[in-house]
């Protein structure tokens, strides 16, 4: 695989290069070919994020876009109180399979 970059805490990071490299490992498309259908890949979910839908991977997770409204918050450190304006934002929930495979357990009996 290809080069790859070390987290905060410790553990790899997997890059885009990764993604690519390991498609033309199993895969056996070129390298080129390789990096464009990883592109394509994620330029799909971006795409479909932005306009609002949920992405769902079998097996492995949901992308899901959730409108938070607008509130008060307050600045930490001094205390005053602060708008925040309405917003999209991102979460990502885990399927129980991946869950299971992050945990180190067993996949039997584990339903998606």
């Amino acid at each position: 695989m290809a080069k790859s970059v070390t987290s905060e805490n410790g553990g790899r990071t997997v890059t885009r290069a990764d993604l690519a490299e390991a498609v033309y490992l199993r895969v056996g498309l070129a390298r080129t070919e390789s990096a464009e259908l990883v592109e394509t890949f994620l330029e799909e979910i971006s795409q479909a994020l932005a306009r609002g839908e949920t992405v769902k991977l079998s097996s492995f997770g949901s992308f899901v876009v959730r409108a938070k409204g607008e509130r008060v918050g307050r600045n930490p450190k001094t205390g005053v109180e602060v708008p925040i304006t309405p917003r999209r934002v991102m979460m990502f929930k885990p399927s129980n399979i991946l869950k299971a495979r992050v945990d180190g357990r067993s996949l039997d009996g584990v339903k998606d």
